[in-house]
């Protein structure tokens, strides 16, 4: 959606910080445009996510350290550049595109959304995407005014959502020595802090951390249960519905979806 309105916009050069998955998918359809791409990535990144950005033909720049670190060098040189910065919520369109998982899940349910949503949060696009999403159903007359409960999960050793609705903070601190083995995850500065923070408690919902060691465990209970070989940040949407049963905050009748946000593949050395 951003490349799509930036290209009829007449754009041609675009820039993103990435763990991976934005990045390769920026890189992608730069290159169905034939418009620039440049991608700015931490440098500890799962390597396949690197060969991706440079398969399609756009330009990777390792960056020493995390996340945040890549974005600031990315935003320094759209300046200088001028391109096109699609940083997680620097631009309106990005976020129209996530509005189709609630979409897909609205028509999925029979126009009846689930009572939960489980969702992998680190930039945290996704939710606010749904949460937009949901509304303009209800405006539409399709769907009523009952929402899902959004809960949005994170790893302990990257929490500042959960950490802030916790603590009932309207923002989120910068989360110090960020580590995880979920790179989409390790997002220890958060951009939208606070439209995540206020979809979860418009919608009732929660915020819940787990370790690296819940994830793989989670990681291959859905993979022999399931046949789902899904990335370290889908797992944990698992690792945190198991957390939220035992404390009975999720009923055993309650319609649950959990979303996997990528392909366990590209974390195999």
């Amino acid at each position: 959606m951003a490349v799509s309105r930036a290209v009829e916009l007449g754009l041609k050069a675009f820039v993103i910080p990435t763990a991976g998955n934005a990045g390769g998918a920026l890189a992608a359809y730069a290159a169905r445009a034939q418009v620039e791409a440049h991608v700015f990535m931490p440098a500890d990144a799962p390597d396949v996510n690197k060969a991706e950005v440079e398969a399609v033909g756009a330009r990777l720049v390792l960056v020493d350290g995390l996340i945040s670190d890549a974005a600031r060098q990315a935003e320094e040189e759209a300046k200088k550049h001028g391109w096109w910065n699609v940083s997680t919520f620097r631009e309106p369109y990005r976020l129209e595109g996530k509005k189709v998982m609630g979409l897909e899940v609205a028509e999925a349910f029979g126009w009846e959304l689930p009572d939960v949503i489980v969702y992998p949060t680190g930039g945290g696009t996704g939710l606010v995407g749904m949460w937009k999403a949901f509304d303009e159903l209800e405006a539409l007359g399709w769907i009523d005014s009952r929402r899902p409960r959004l809960v949005s999960v994170q790893a302990e050793g990257c929490a500042p959502i959960v950490r802030a609705f916790q603590q009932e903070n309207a923002r989120a601190k910068t989360w110090e020595n960020a580590h995880t083995i979920a790179a989409g995850l390790r997002v220890p500065s958060v951009f939208a802090d606070r439209l995540i923070l206020r979809a979860l408690r418009a919608t009732r919902g929660t915020a819940v951390a787990v370790s690296d060691e819940a994830i793989l465990q989670a990681q291959r209970l859905l993979a022999t249960t399931e046949g789902i070989f899904a990335a370290p940040e889908g797992a944990a949407t698992l690792a945190g519905l198991q957390k939220l049963l035992a404390e009975e905050w999720v009923r055993p009748e309650e319609r649950v979806v959990l979303f996997n946000t990528g392909s366990g593949l590209k974390y195999v050395p």
